[in-house]
């Protein structure tokens, strides 16, 4: 009983004299951990005899709670001290002004897909998204592409890991939206698809990662000229000139048949070019009628419907309509470009309000 005395004093000593929470553990263990003192001495009782061993053990765990007690106590105490110290370091004035932070500006690329869909979504159609990470049939064969186009080749195109036969791609367009959607609707069909694209291309007019809005519309009776009105039109609602000159060249793509290069009048001179005046053209997004082949490969009926698609990219867009010369710099994240070219949060394109100039 006088070892327990002299326990008992020397861990109180012990525990009052602590000055840091990585001390007052150290003590801890060494008295109530596995292999501490007192936990010791607690293993020794079964070589007591039975009297011994009931008044021994049951000073042992006044001991043992008091110091647990102690410790808890200076614990909080060093807590205490501790955030105290905190809180006078780090204090802060409240009476100090806040810093100034200028106005919140709208990146042109979101501006234009809300132009677009402003513009397309007045027209019936409405908005559709899918994933970026596609598998083969999706993004290509479903299209009617076929196994040597150039898209295909890895230096065009950015493939995941896997098997050749089995590989994921990130998308080389929005098109397997479209597929998405022809797979798991009835027609009529008639969306709008904007969304990031990848593809292996980095200069002042590309860049691997890019945005597309691509536009589908099927049902029984639509045709050639429908598509052209609704290009014509969409042009000269986007540029905001009303007599804008649009012309369509025959062209090629898998996916439609016929295809057409569409192009806006301008005129280009030593300081750059105008949208909407002189002798000279600009292609803009290519377009056609849905290949009956991509139709049949998502199980509707080409004998029945029809309709066309369309495809244009959103930087291409922008930098043609606000001077914006160099696409790379959609992405460098300098804050003195977004407020030269930014818009206002508060003036968002809509059907309702329209778009601005």
């Amino acid at each position: 009983m006088e070892n327990l005395e002299s326990l008992r004093s020397e861990l109180n000593d012990a525990v009052g004299a602590a000055d840091d929470l990585a001390a007052l553990e150290d003590i801890r263990v060494s008295a109530l951990g596995k292999k501490g003192r007192i936990t010791a001495m607690m293993k020794s009782l079964g070589g007591m005899d039975p009297e011994q061993r009931k008044t021994t053990g049951q000073a042992l765990n006044v001991l043992k709670d008091e110091i647990a007690l102690a410790i808890e106590t200076r614990k909080s105490a060093l807590e205490d001290a501790e955030l105290d110290a905190r809180l006078m370091d780090e204090k802060i004035d409240v009476s100090l002004s806040i810093r100034p932070e200028s106005e919140g500006s709208i990146h042109p690329i979101s501006q234009t897909i809300d132009e677009v869909v402003a513009i397309l979504g007045g027209m019936g159609m409405t908005v559709r998204e899918g994933p970026n990470i596609e598998d083969d049939w999706h993004n290509f064969t479903a299209l009617n592409i076929p196994p040597d186009h150039p898209a295909r080749q890895e230096h065009d195109t950015f493939y995941l890991p896997g098997s050749v036969e089995e590989r994921k791609v990130l998308r080389t367009h929005t098109s397997p939206v479209q597929i998405r959607t022809m797979m798991n609707s009835e027609p009529p069909i008639r969306i709008i698809v904007p969304g990031r694209t990848y593809r292996c291309d980095y200069d002042a007019t590309h860049s691997p990662m890019f945005h597309q809005v691509e536009g589908l519309w099927i049902d029984e009776d639509t045709h050639m000229g429908h598509l052209k009105g609704c290009l014509i039109e969409f042009c000269r609602a986007f540029f905001g000139v009303e007599d804008l000159p649009v012309r369509f060249r025959p062209s090629y793509f898998p996916f439609t048949e016929p295809s057409a290069e569409v192009d806006i009048g301008c005129i280009r001179d030593g300081d750059g070019f105008r949208i909407g005046r002189g002798d000279d053209w600009m292609e803009i997004l290519g377009c056609g009628m849905v290949n009956p082949k991509v139709l049949e490969n998502c199980n509707i009926d080409s004998t029945k419907y029809q309709g066309f698609a369309f495809g244009m990219g959103i930087e291409r867009l922008a930098m043609l309509k606000y001077g914006i010369p160099d696409l790379r710099t959609f992405y460098e994240s300098d804050l003195r470009w977004l407020r030269h070219y930014g818009f206002s949060a508060l003036d968002v394109p809509s059907l309702v309000g329209g778009l601005n100039r």
